[in-house]
């Protein structure tokens, strides 16, 4: 405020000077010591304001973190994230010098959050993660018990260095609380060899008409040795083709724009699950769990021709199907006709976790995830060291190092193709996610249920999203539409 005032003053005393200047016609002398005044005062407020920057960053960085350990939960295989880390404590140990971190495994987002919500519940703060990684339903459940820390202030710096939509579902009521860790599309992956071996163009799957086309050219061809696809009897064959892959893609709805259940008769979900039943019925999926050993023998046995899903599915190909290493190609989802869009990306959040006063290590963790997220040479040496290890990593969301050409390699297992540049190609053109709410966690087990049940072939597809609609309005009503 004083730096303000004395500015302020020093602006009308020059204005002063100047219309006397000008109306007296006096030599030009004092005006211009005035001027020379003005600019020495100037340069030492530019200085001032420099300097305290300045000091402020050597503030920021003179931080030292007190002795203990960085918590993380995390599903899937978090010792590798655990790995860059701890590298990069070690290259930091001037602000951590006796910070050690550790990542603990949990089932699922809902593990985490219920193992959250509970600890929280029972009043052992103390006992909280410090961050733990998470999808948009279970962020928003966390950030309306007001367990999640606010980054908006931290995050809005960076919003535009990220690739498009990166924090969007990280978002609550207009405000940030996920710092964006990964955003991976929908793609389409197929096997190239078996392709030619029967003689069935691979380009007709560009469009889901000519994705189901090719699965029977693919069925005849091979006297029904071949499938284009899976199907589960659990919960996976909603959260794969379903939320995440055919229900965004055909623009399909569970709730209206005011919450009311609508699946029922949402042309949309008609289109979707239509499909789905169209390629089940006609024998083109092979009947198999997603991450069942026998999926991946199907695999590398050449009974399974592709997979429309996630990005994320590279890291179970590559670990689990090398035998058929080399065969595999990306191409981007198919699109229903009218709709016309790809399969909706799928993001995932670091989430510092509300703490209090045992909250020590927020700013830590953020610098953790800057470097991750935006420093070249340590996320090069992580991913090279994922690739020696055959573990998985994902495509940055930083759009300068998007452009580097290091993520446009080719891959052995693709046949030369560059997995990392398809995967960022993948994310244009693609579907809008289905709208969250609280009560998607409850929904999305009622609409498997319905789904396990049609699989087992205990009721045909209409009577199974006729049954979706009637649970969903008896159970849950309406549910709450949160921006």
């Amino acid at each position: 405020m004083r730096r303000r005032g004395a500015a302020t003053l020093l602006m009308v005393s020059m204005a002063a000077s100047l219309l006397a200047g000008c109306g007296a016609k006096e030599s030009s002398q004092p005006t211009t010591a005035a001027v020379q005044d003005t600019k020495a005062a100037e340069s030492k407020t530019a200085e001032s304001k420099t300097a305290e920057k300045e000091e402020t960053e050597k503030a920021a960085e003179a931080t030292v973190f007190p002795k203990g350990t960085v918590t993380f939960y995390m599903n899937g295989n978090p010792q590798y994230r655990q790995q860059y880390f701890e590298t990069w404590l070690d290259n930091h140990r001037d602000i951590a010098p006796e910070v050690s971190v550790e990542f603990v495994q949990v089932e699922s987002n809902a593990d985490a959050r219920e193992k959250i919500t509970m600890t929280s519940l029972a009043g052992a703060v103390e006992d909280l993660p410090d961050a733990v990684f998470l999808d948009r339903l279970n962020l928003m459940d966390l950030v309306q018990a007001g367990l999640l820390v606010d980054e908006t202030g931290f995050l809005e710096p960076f919003v535009e260095k990220m690739v498009d939509g990166a924090v969007t579902d990280g978002m609550v009521s207009g405000r940030m609380y996920g710092l964006p860790d990964s955003v991976r599309p929908q793609l389409l992956m197929y096997n190239k060899e078996i392709f030619d071996k029967y003689g069935v163009d691979p380009e007709q799957m560009s469009t889901m008409d000519g994705y189901i086309e090719a699965g029977r050219q693919l069925k005849e061809k091979s006297s029904g040795e071949v499938y284009l696809s899976w199907i589960g009897s659990n919960n996976m064959t909603w959260k794969c083709w379903g939320r995440r892959g055919l229900m965004p893609q055909a623009n399909a709805k569970v709730w209206d724009d005011d919450g009311n259940v609508i699946i029922g008769s949402d042309e949309g979900t008609k289109t979707a699950l239509g499909a789905l039943d169209t390629m089940y019925s006609e024998g083109l999926l092979m009947r198999v769990e997603m991450y069942d050993p026998a999926l991946y023998d199907a695999v590398n046995s050449q009974k399974i021709a592709t997979f429309d899903i996630g990005a994320y599915w590279d890291e179970f190909m590559r670990q689990n199907c090398q035998a058929v290493a080399g065969q595999w190609r990306i191409m981007s989802a198919p699109v229903f006709d009218g709709a016309g869009r790809a399969g909706a990306p799928v993001s995932s959040y670091l989430c510092v976790l509300e703490k209090g006063k045992d909250g020590v290590y927020k700013e830590l963790v953020e610098q953790m995830w800057k470097d991750f997220t935006f420093d070249k040479e340590s996320k090069e040496a992580w991913v090279k060291s994922m690739e020696e290890q055959n573990a998985p990593y994902t495509n940055p969301i930083s759009l300068e190092l998007l452009e580097d050409d290091f993520w446009k390699e080719p891959s052995d297992y693709y046949g030369g193709q560059s997995f990392r540049e398809w995967e960022a190609l993948t994310l244009k053109n693609g579907a809008d996610n289905m709208v969250v709410t609280p009560q998607d966690a409850e929904g999305d087990e009622i609409i498997s249920a319905e789904i396990e049940k049609y699989v087992a072939g205990d009721q045909t597809m209409e009577e199974a999203i006729a049954n979706m609609d009637k649970n969903l309005k008896a159970k849950i009503g309406k549910a709450e539409i949160v921006k």
